[in-house]
């Protein structure tokens, strides 16, 4: 079984942040074509074994959409993948959904992370402080970013850590409708 890659897949304003302060996405849906979908993440997703989401992102998704009340709504989005939110707070679970809560450090949930995944790649979800500890640990292999044509001014940061051009590599850039899609390769500390 080959090892998963992890790779932070995300949005981010112009201006460098995936969340305004309230940490709410509204602004990406405000920009034609930023509610997703589309072919190439269809394409995406089907490589996915496992979510990974930070808690606010988690929260604000199941504010946003109502998942408690209406859980059906969760395979729709993500099938059946298991999903791990890392917290340090109690948050509701998704009825039906495979929803599994960890605290502390992102190395010390690898094994089983990386044991669900299987042969599929691990998915970053959000937010960018998570991709940034998955950094950390020199497991975080590739981020993708869909840069839109909007900016905030202020809120949650893409990525808040320091990277230099030895550690990133761009492998791709594209135009995909109002966005600039890049991607690019991560490599670990000290590599």
């Amino acid at each position: 079984m080959c090892m998963p890659r992890v790779i932070f897949y995300t949005a981010t304003t112009l201006d460098g942040f995936l969340a305004d302060d309230e940490h709410s996405l509204e602004w990406l849906f405000s920009v034609p074509g930023g509610e997703g979908g589309g072919d190439d993440f269809a394409a995406f997703l089907d490589g996915i074994g496992v979510l990974v989401q930070g808690s606010s992102t988690y929260q604000w998704v199941l504010d946003h959409e109502d998942l408690v009340a209406h859980p059906e709504k969760w395979p729709e989005y993500y099938g059946a993948r298991p999903t791990w939110v890392f917290t340090s707070r109690r948050l509701p679970s998704v009825p039906g959904a495979d929803i599994r809560f960890a605290d502390g450090d992102v190395a010390s949930h690898w094994p089983e992370i990386r044991e669900a995944a299987g042969d599929r790649d691990v998915w970053v979800v959000g937010g960018g402080d998570l991709a940034g500890q998955f950094a950390d640990a020199g497991l975080l292999d590739e981020i993708r970013v869909s840069v839109a044509p909007a900016t905030l001014g202020s809120g949650k940061p893409l990525l808040p850590r320091r990277f230099g051009a030895d550690r990133l590599e761009l492998t791709d850039a594209k135009r995909a409708g109002a966005f600039a899609e890049l991607t690019y390769r991560v490599s670990a500390p000290g590599a």
